[in-house]
Parts: structure tokens; C-alpha cells; sequence
């Protein structure tokens, strides 16, 4: 293990370095920041970041997660448990809680919440005031991801153009936004599933039991393993298969799909990661399968 960390070690050390310089950055620079706090693994790297970057000290923001009501169970008692360990305030908002308001409506109870969220996303950042979102997003993901400005520019609507961004000149960024706006911020967008997960090995970082090898039920539909779950559940015609399986990304139960994996730890992950040629949201999110402009549609909607 030592080895294959040790031959990674300056570069994990230079994009560690470049997180914190923007984590620092943010609270320097902005009024009212937040760290979007999910539990998946991207968004437990960022608080490793957070650590190193403000400790002894708490965090100069809160963290927030914003569900949909559908998330997997092992995941969301992971979120709590790992804020209460920090000692930092966990803010929460409930998708849920627009449906009841008017502002979501969906056509059917087992809809995919995953693009409601931004509804809900723009609800809570005027509510608390938030003027900048720290998020998870790497550029390696998806198409959409891969334009986006570590410092990406919301106006007051909540939307982002992808054809009028900011410059970012070697590390110069652009903070400023009138009353409304914000910015979403992305400090690993230049790290790659690799990356993660070798600085998760790293540091030791505790994850979900849902990120390792586990046996679950799923069928097989358009490519992708689907989870069998009350809100998945098989379609006339599919075979139930259990399967050692594991997560490559966390989300919405109704979008999120595992893959065939016997990988039980980090190491064995890293080296699946290695050889893999498929995106992780690629392989595992039905969301993004609709069409190739998905993810861009709705990041120009509020979509984090």
C-alpha cells in the first residue's frame, strides 16, 4: 500500500495544497459561504480539506445538505454521524418540503427528486443569504462539469451560463456578486476519481459501507445494475440477480446505480479505477443517460 501511495505522494500533496488555498480563498473573499455536505465520498474529502485548511479553529461556514427524501439509508446516517463527530453545524433542507410548499411538483411519489433539488438548493441559499456553495464537482464526471470555473458565477435567478463565464487567469479568482447572486465553488474540479480515492486511502477517510463490495438485489436495464428498492422496483420481464456490487457515486435512489465490484477497500478500488474506462457518473446514473446535454440543462436550471 505504502508503495502505490508513496509514488502519488507529490501530486496528492499539490492538489491538497490547491483546495485549501480556494477553501481559504472563499472565506476570505466571501460573506456568507457553505459547504454542501451530501456524506458521499467527494463531499467527505472536502471536509478532510476543511480540516486541514481552518483547524484548531470551526469552520468559517456551515455545512448543508440538501435531500431529496430518496437518498440510501446508510448514507444519510453516515452524514450525521461524521458532522456531529466534526462538532460543525449540519444545516438540512428537504425536497420534501417543497413538494409541500408548491414550489416541486412531480408527476408520480416515485419520480426522480435528483433535478428537484436544485428547486430546493435556491430555496435555502436565499434563506440563509449563502453567496458562495462549496461543492464536490469534479471536471473528470461529466461533460457539463468539465466547463465549468473553479469560482462558477450564479445570477440572481440561480442559473449558469456556460458561455459567459469569468476568467480565471493561474489563480485569480473573481468573487464579487450583487445581492442575489452566487457562486459555486469547486475545489477539486481538477482532481479525478483517482485522485479521490487515492487520497482517501491516504488520509484514512472513513465512506458509507455502501462505497465497498457488498451483496445486493438489482436487474439489469439499459446497461445499468438498478438497485431493486420500493422506488426501483423490477419492471415486468426483468430477473431479479443478487450480486456483489458496490457504488461508485451516491444519490438519488430512483437514478443511482451500483456496479459489479468484489473491490472491499480503498487499494482495491484504486486499482479497479486504474483500468476503468467509464465515467463514474457514466456507468451509474440514469439521470444522465436521457441525453447528452442532461447534466447541462440542469446546471443552467440551479443543479449544483
Amino acid at each position: 500500500m505504502s508503495a502505490i501511495l508513496n509514488t502519488t505522494r507529490s501530486h496528492l500533496d499539490w492538489l491538497e495544497s490547491e483546495a485549501i488555498f480556494i477553501m481559504r480563498e472563499v472565506a476570505a473573499e466571501c460573506a456568507r459561504p457553505v459547504l454542501l455536505f451530501s456524506g458521499g465520498k467527494d463531499s467527505c474529502v472536502l471536509l478532510r480539506l476543511a480540516e486541514k485548511a481552518f483547524r484548531p479553529g470551526k469552520f468559517p461556514f456551515p455545512l448543508m445538505h440538501i435531500d431529496t427524501g430518496h437518498n440510501f439509508d446508510e448514507v444519510i446516517a453516515f452524514r450525521d454521524a461524521r458532522a456531529a463527530e466534526l462538532g460543525e453545524e449540519l444545516i438540512v433542507r428537504s425536497v420534501e418540503d417543497s413538494i409541500k410548499r408548491g414550489s416541486v411538483v412531480l408527476r408520480k411519489e416515485t419520480d426522480s427528486r435528483n433535478a428537484a433539488q436544485a428547486v430546493t438548493l435556491l430555496e435555502a441559499i436565499e434563506e440563509f443569504g449563502f453567496d458562495a456553495c462549496i461543492g464536490g464537482a469534479r471536471r473528470d464526471e461529466e461533460k457539463a462539469r468539465a466547463k465549468e470555473r473553479i469560482f462558477s458565477f450564479r445570477d440572481e435567478f440561480g442559473q449558469w451560463n456556460p458561455k459567459a463565464q469569468r476568467p480565471e487567469l493561474w489563480n485569480l479568482y473573481n468573487t464579487r456578486v450583487h445581492p442575489g447572486e452566487n457562486m459555486r465553488v469547486f475545489p477539486i474540479s481538477n482532481w479525478t476519481e483517482l485522485d479521490v480515492w487515492q487520497y482517501i486511502a491516504r488520509e484514512n477517510l472513513a465512506l458509507p459501507s455502501i462505497y465497498y463490495a457488498h451483496q445486493r438485489d438489482v436487474v439489469r436495464r439499459k446497461g445499468l445494475l438498478v438497485p431493486v428498492t420500493p422506488l426501483t422496483p423490477p419492471q415486468e420481464g426483468e430477473q431479479v440477480e443478487n450480486l456483489t456490487v458496490r457504488f461508485r457515486t451516491v444519490g438519488d435512489i430512483s437514478c443511482t446505480c451500483p456496479v459489479a465490484s468484489d473491490a472491499a477497500d480503498p487499494m482495491a478500488i484504486i486499482a479497479e479505477t486504474a483500468v476503468t474506462d467509464i465515467t463514474e457518473r457514466g456507468a451509474t446514473r440514469m439521470d444522465d443517460q436521457t441525453s447528452e446535454a442532461s447534466m447541462e440543462r440542469r446546471k443552467k436550471e440551479g443543479y449544483f
